[in-house]
């Protein structure tokens, strides 16, 4: 099969990441000793310098970890809604949506203080030397990506007229980032620069005390106060009003990163870890409990078929059971008795229909809205917002996105290994916090306003992301870490991307990821959106031009809306592996987007 480049392969160590600056930037930290979990805290900063279209320091960041010989985790980096943040004060505004933009939609920040416990408790690097690479970009400027200057130009008037610190860091002299020329942002090198100075006053020579010292400056310091000020100021958004925050200093104080258990299934030797229920990943693991003991071949009509007809019952299922509440049923949602069951409703033609299942008998609830749009009866799909290519962000004049999200995966020498989703506090979510030189977050536009749901707006829950890295173990021991931007595309494109790596031989000494990768992808919207305006297209389903022409036919004769959409245009996959035998890693990036690098050796 052709592929795009060469998986690669070594022993020294691997990342792949969607920014080749963050790549190198991990792997600069690996040859200076440093291990996995140092370089993707390094990594992980430099993308919200070179990808602030798509994350930002008050984003949020789940991540798998398999340290060697440990035990496999969940970080949470995922923030709860604030304590004035409730489903009966928003809809008392008038709302019957989160807005997709402003302060009403920001979560607690999650992604800072995740960096830092994982660097705290995994990582032997001190804060200044993990951050320098982000501060050095910052400050020193880098040539930014071509997404990041058309997202800006999609909102300059929204910058220009309503968020004009904004406009101060993303509109410098009324000119936006451009390819080639250096793009700095000095107040946010600033920003870094204060907090290893005031770590590293409190903190002494202890790097542990340093970090603590960060987390706190993060928390209760100056980062804090200037976050609580930022959601006080009115703001317009998507709503086409202008709104004030939730977030209090008590919010910012009271929470921290925690560590979880991941949620796992296993299939034919293969288990597969994500997070739980407060996330869209079982939505993956569901997705293979669907699939039949004989697949189809691999790239066939049937085999598609089957994928897209699996997926969408999955996640009828995530509409109607998953939310960051008690009695999520995981374990009989991924039973066999309930994937028996669910596996006779996937026939010849596509469905039309959001179907969530009866898991222990219990009778599924979905929001207004969903019964909505799935009924044809919201209009929200008719609001300016394409469906086709959500791999990179989509959006609308007034900050509205979908899909804006990066990935990073990272195994060392010792066999420590990674999966990291940062999204969230890119620049269209929020006005950039003028001290800062970033905004706030929006993931509370995942939540409900409707009473007695899952995923219903409530002070103190997570509201239900798509941010969904994957890890895969072979006869328990870690072997893979992967996963892609894309919202709700996510566990398509990662399913299709783990079936073509697990059907196939394997070559030269390991997994073809790149191959895997490069594949012709596909996704479908036969659900409501978990952005704003939380739109669905019953019976779509896009793929890329790369698709073979009788499968796309035979798809459109079984019932399948098809749009054929732009080659290289589905997903942004990243991946590493390490074949516990030999020692010998390898790693693939997706050529899509014209951004995303592996590199090692």
């Amino acid at each position: 099969m052709f592929t795009t480049r060469p998986t690669l392969q070594g022993t020294f160590g691997m990342v792949s990441s969607t920014h080749w600056l963050a790549s190198q930037s991990a792997m600069a930290v690996l040859e200076d000793g440093g291990n996995a979990y140092d370089a993707a805290v390094a990594a992980g900063f430099v993308l919200h310098v070179v990808e602030p279209h798509l994350n930002g320091p008050a984003g949020e960041v789940p991540m798998i970890l398999a340290p060697k010989d440990g035990e496999v985790r969940v970080l949470c980096g995922q923030g709860p809604a604030p304590a004035g943040a409730s489903a009966a004060r928003y809809r008392s505004l008038g709302l019957d949506l989160v807005p997709g933009t402003g302060p009403l939609a920001a979560a607690v920040p999650g992604a800072f203080d995740a960096w830092m416990l994982l660097l705290r408790d995994h990582g032997t690097k001190t804060v200044a030397e993990v951050l320098r690479y982000a501060i050095g970009y910052a400050e020193d400027g880098h040539a930014p990506v071509e997404r990041v200057g058309q997202t800006v130009e999609t909102v300059r008037e929204l910058f220009e007229s309503e968020w004009p610190t904004s406009a101060d860091v993303y509109l410098p002299g009324g000119r936006a980032p451009e390819p080639g020329k250096l793009f700095r942002n000095p107040v946010l090198a600033a920003t870094w620069r204060r907090l290893v100075d005031e770590a590293e006053e409190s903190g002494g020579q202890d790097r542990v005390a340093q970090i603590d010292a960060a987390r706190g400056i993060w928390r209760t310091g100056f980062i804090a106060e200037a976050l609580v000020r930022q959601s006080a100021v009115p703001t317009m958004d998507t709503s086409g009003s202008r709104h004030t925050g939730t977030l209090t200093a008590a919010d910012l104080a009271d929470w921290s990163a925690t560590y979880e258990a991941p949620a796992t299934y296993d299939w034919n030797g293969w288990t597969l870890a994500k997070a739980a229920g407060w996330s869209q990943g079982p939505a993956f693991l569901q997705q293979l409990a669907l699939l039949p003991d004989e697949l189809p071949a691999y790239g066939s009509a049937d085999y598609v078929h089957l994928l897209i007809e699996g997926c969408k019952l999955a996640m009828a299922d995530r509409e109607a059971w998953y939310g960051d509440a008690t009695g999520v049923p995981l374990d009989a949602l991924l039973s066999a008795p309930y994937n028996d069951e669910r596996r006779t409703l996937i026939k010849d033609t596509a469905s039309l229909e959001l179907r969530p299942g009866s898991p222990e008998g219990r009778t599924p609830v979905l929001s207004a809205h969903a019964h909505a749009v799935a009924s044809g009866e919201s209009g929200f799909d008719a609001m300016g917002i394409p469906v086709a290519g959500a791999g990179e962000p989509t959006v609308a004049k007034d900050g509205a996105t979908r899909g804006d999200t990066c990935h990073l995966d990272i195994v060392d020498r010792w066999g420590n290994m990674v999966a990291a989703t940062p999204s969230g506090g890119w620049l269209q979510s929020n006005p950039v916090v003028p001290e800062l030189g970033f905004p706030l977050g929006t993931r509370l536009q995942m939540a409900w306003l409707d009473e007695g749901l899952p995923n219903t707006l409530t002070p103190g829950r997570r509201p239900r992301t798509t941010l969904t890295p994957s890890l895969a173990l072979r006869d328990g021991v870690p072997v893979m870490a992967f996963g892609t931007p894309g919202g709700d595309q996510q566990d398509q494109w990662q399913l299709h991307f783990f079936l073509a790596v697990a059907q196939r031989d394997e070559v030269r000494g390991g997994p073809d990821l790149q191959g895997a990768i490069d594949a012709p992808n596909w996704h479908n919207d036969s659900f409501p959106g978990s952005f704003f305006p939380r739109g669905m297209r019953p019976g779509s389903v896009t793929v890329e031009e790369g698709m073979a022409p009788e499968v796309v036919e035979e798809l459109r004769r079984r019932g399948h809306d098809v749009t054929v959409g732009d080659p290289w245009s589905e997903g942004r996959m990243c991946a590493v592996a390490r074949d516990p035998e030999t020692g010998v890693l390898s790693a693939a990036a997706n050529p899509r987007g014209m951004q995303g690098y592996a590199v090692g050796r």
